[in-house]
């Protein structure tokens, strides 16, 4: 897991270089043409869109996991409640292989707020329950990125 700000984004390079493409593509001008179409900046292996939807209590939510691409999650506008556990502390209840996507319950290990100008990164190891209301549900609005690392 990355937590960190917008305009830190660059000292994460080196890691792999997918996602080094997309760090480079955390801009203001580049998050602003994102909308809720996909935006491929590398065919199915890098892309980004957009989310709008709005945040719900932890008891209405879940953890996703993947296992060949990690998110990169960019709150734009309003604020969410995230949760961060390892998959096999989690009892999986759902799965879709095709779409890379593993669904889990269970209690996270860090929590955390994503407010704009954060971004957090999630690797395949990093189950993560996100769209959770930090006080009561709200409006957010962000942009996700899906990055091919395996």
């Amino acid at each position: 897991m990355i937590y960190a700000k917008n305009t830190d984004a660059l000292s994460y390079r080196g890691i792999h270089p997918n996602l080094d493409l997309a760090l480079e593509h955390i801009t203001p001008d580049f998050l602003s043409r994102v909308g809720s179409e996909r935006v491929e900046l590398k065919g199915g292996d890098v892309y980004a869109t957009r989310f709008a939807y709005e945040t719900l209590p932890a008891e209405e939510t879940f953890f996703e996991a993947h296992r060949n691409f990690l998110d990169i999650h960019i709150m734009v506008d309003g604020s969410e409640g995230v949760e961060i556990a390892p998959p096999e502390s989690l009892t999986e209840f759902d799965r879709v292989e095709a779409n890379d996507f593993y669904a889990y319950r269970g209690e996270g290990d860090y929590k955390l707020a994503l407010s704009p100008g954060d971004f957090l990164v999630v690797f395949p190891n990093d189950a993560h329950r996100i769209k959770m209301c930090l006080e009561r549900p709200a409006p957010v609005s962000k942009v996700v990125f899906k990055v091919r690392i395996h």
